[in-house]
């Protein structure tokens, strides 16, 4: 028994993949994270039991009426069915009899379920693909586990592994889809071109938008192609090969989107977005024509980039490193590498500018901008490995810097957990705009740290919205803190939550010196 444990802890893919479900793991709150992902998680439960997908009470705050003028969510199927499983579990075990007088508390049994086996099987799964997509762009082993551990803690990442958005879920199937497109481009392999494009397609039913998604892994396949000098019928014969595998699999999958939009709305051609914006309308003649594209785009584009409370490079500063090895390093980029940065930088810029115009461009209660996150996730994923790979040959300088991005990075994202995520968003309704959300978070961790919350005025913002938010937020957001703030569950449970949260932050710790020691002896 002891011996093939010992063996394992020798492979570096274990490791890594170990590591990874324990981040995920410990930073859990029990909660879901958001408004957004509990409507998804009610549309879940609405597919097996006689429960509707909204609730009457929830309308007009939420949901719009579809066919039969019933209440739908306007949502995709994507992510509630990627929780089915888990909810299919979770509401079992909630009905045990044991969790008799804690039920109709939060965090809920259900939602501890499904935010801990969700969160956890999305960030192992993240982590072996990502592994083997830098593999793929010729990274060397060591330097690919670097930029697995960068991606999950020095990324927004980490904070979405915590409030459980689509974001993660997005970022997995449109990591896979490159990945698997890419090797059927290095050795025609047609499974993993079908694979790769069955990746994509799910995508669509999670976002429409990721429909940039699949353009962007299109682009990614013909810039490689390009940058190797292929050209001509063998460039052509290529990209036939790619479109006669991959449309029919985006349109099996584009199918069963608009069935799901035929079952709810009575239309195969409409979005919830149009449906959503004319009842919006109906009721408040006053929005205008454009509704909800009306902002005007310079507000949306340049808040993306600028704005102090949602700016894409104070939320992911490792951004600023992949721009600047770019800079510096971009003629010794192989054409691989160079394919994906002008690949995923196009990206982008494709979604900030869809967003710009979007009424709520910043992605409201999120934590950064939280439309764009995903694709800056993707522009960050080679800084680390890029920065590791061209040590020598950058110079002290921007090697110095690249360790302080990431380390800055990285209590960025840390400091993203403490709290839950509306915090600050109460804090500015009388602070106001702009502010620097970053500054604002540590400056309460540390007011929280040392007892002086009141000083900063968080319990008056708070108790204007709801009694829990109150709760929720005048607490660290891990799930024994929680538990232990909400005083419903038994004093033995809550000494039992700190006892494993506390046991798994001892064996992340463990994992990841052992992957450092491994790390270290490999080529």
């Amino acid at each position: 028994m002891i011996k093939p444990l010992r063996r394992w802890f020798r492979v570096p893919l274990f490791l890594l993949a170990l590591a990874a479900g324990l981040i995920a793991f410990v930073v859990q709150s029990g909660e879901l994270g958001s408004a957004d992902t509990q409507h998804r998680l009610q549309s879940t439960h609405s597919f097996w039991t006689a429960e509707p997908p909204v609730f009457p009470q929830e309308f007009p705050e939420f949901g719009v009426h579809g066919s039969g003028g019933r209440l739908q969510s306007w949502y995709g199927i994507g992510q509630s069915l990627l929780m089915l499983p888990a909810d299919l579990v979770g509401a079992y075990v909630e009905r045990l009899p044991v969790f008799a007088d804690y039920n109709g508390n939060d965090p809920s049994v259900r939602n501890i379920i499904v935010s801990y086996s969700t969160n956890i099987l999305v960030s192992v799964l993240t982590s072996l693909v990502c592994f083997r997509f830098l593999r793929q762009l010729g990274f060397k082993e060591k330097h690919a586990i670097a930029g697995v551990l960068a991606l999950l803690l020095a990324t927004t990442h980490l904070h979405y592994m915590q409030n459980m958005m689509e974001n993660n879920y997005i970022f997995l199937l449109t990591l896979t889809g490159l990945s698997y497109q890419y090797e059927w481009l290095r050795n025609d392999s047609r499974r993993a071109l079908l694979v790769g494009s069955g990746a994509f397609g799910l995508n669509l039913l999670t976002r429409l938008t990721t429909g940039m998604d699949l353009l962007a892994g299109a682009l990614f396949m013909l810039l490689v192609l390009w940058f190797e000098g292929i050209r001509g019928r063998v460039l052509w014969s290529r990209c036939r090969t790619y479109i006669v595998a991959g449309l029919p699999v985006y349109a099996f999958f584009g199918f069963i989107d608009r069935w799901y939009q035929y079952h709810r709305f009575g239309s195969f051609f409409n979005t919830y977005v149009s449906v959503v914006a004319r009842e919006t309308r109906q009721r408040n003649p006053s929005l205008p024509a454009s509704y909800p594209f009306e902002t005007p785009f310079h507000v949306g584009f340049f808040g993306a980039l600028f704005a102090p409370e949602k700016s894409i490079f104070l939320f992911d500063p490792l951004l600023i490193l992949m721009i600047l090895l770019a800079v510096v390093a971009w003629k010794r980029f192989s054409p691989a590498v160079k394919a994906y940065a002008i690949t995923v930088c196009i990206l982008l810029f494709a979604y900030i500018s869809f967003y710009a115009r979007y009424t709520v461009w910043s992605g409201d209660f999120a934590w950064g901008d939280r439309y764009v996150s995903t694709t800056v996730e993707f522009v960050a994923l080679l800084a680390v490995p890029l920065l590791l790979r061209y040590r020598s040959e950058i110079g002290s300088l921007v090697w110095t810097t690249g360790i302080a991005l990431i380390a800055i990075s990285t209590a960025v994202q840390i400091a993203s957990l403490a709290f839950w995520l509306p915090l600050e968003i109460y804090q500015m309704e009388t602070l106001g705009h702009p502010t620097f959300v970053i500054a604002l978070r540590m400056r309460n961790i540390v007011a929280f740290a040392f007892g002086k919350m009141d000083v900063w005025g968080l319990s008056n913002h708070a108790m204007t919205e709801d009694p829990w938010d109150y709760v929720h937020i005048t607490t660290w957001n891990f799930l024994p803190f929680l538990l232990k703030r909400v005083g419903v569950a038994p004093a033995k449970i809550v000494h039992l939550a700190f006892a494993v949260w506390s046991a798994g932050l001892a064996a992340l710790a463990i994992v990841l010196w052992r992957l450092r020691q491994v790390s270290a002896q490999l080529d």
